[in-house]
């Protein structure tokens, strides 16, 4: 079988075993969550992508691996962990929304950039160009797949509406406030208690 073919079915099977840990496991954990709670361990996982590094270290990968792929994606990597660092920072602020934002049109557009250029630049036909490396493309717990995934529910987290809330005082005086979740309402008291449903 072609390298090209092997590379291309463990890419594959990288995506279609990740999609459903993220349809079975993944979003039904994560959808009743507020929207900050949901996105820090996305933003966790994603912190890890200043893996793609490992393209640029000699030894790792070899000298003749096309650095108009290996520089992008290795900086593309490391500015997608650091954005993704900086919106758990703000995870709770509007800018911090927008930082999460940021990090996820440039996290998926460094993924979708780095399959162009492989593709273009003959990664794939020559496995031995990305050496060590070429765990990051193609393992069943590869960082491409990982974090394509998490990027596609990081967006659904993001997308959908945030519960309708409400104020009201509790008779013994301390406020509280109303929230219409998918599960019913759920109490989140002011004075330290947690949410009762």
């Amino acid at each position: 079988m072609p390298a090209r073919a092997i590379f291309g079915i463990n890419v594959l099977f990288s995506f279609l075993v990740w999609g459903i840990v993220a349809r079975q496991y993944i979003w039904p954990t994560l959808r009743h969550r507020p929207r900050a709670e949901a996105l820090r361990p996305l933003l966790l996982l994603h912190a890890f992508r200043f893996v793609g590094l490992a393209f640029l270290i000699p030894g790792v990968v070899s000298p003749n691996l096309s650095a108009a792929f290996a520089r992008p994606a290795a900086y593309g990597d490391l500015l997608t962990a650091t954005l993704a660092l900086l919106s758990l920072a703000t995870l709770k602020t509007r800018g911090g929304i927008i930082l999460v934002w940021a990090f996820n049109v440039i996290g998926t557009s460094d993924l979708l950039y780095a399959f162009y250029v492989a593709d273009r630049v003959g990664v794939g036909q020559d496995p031995g160009l990305q050496g060590a490396a070429y765990f990051i493309p193609t393992t069943p717990g590869s960082c491409i797949s990982t974090c394509a995934m998490a990027s596609l529910v990081a967006t659904t987290v993001e997308l959908r509406e945030p519960p309708e809330c409400s104020w009201q005082r509790q008779s013994f005086g301390s406020p509280s406030m109303i929230m219409k979740t998918n599960r019913g309402l759920a109490f989140k008291s002011f004075d330290g208690g947690n949410y009762v449903t």
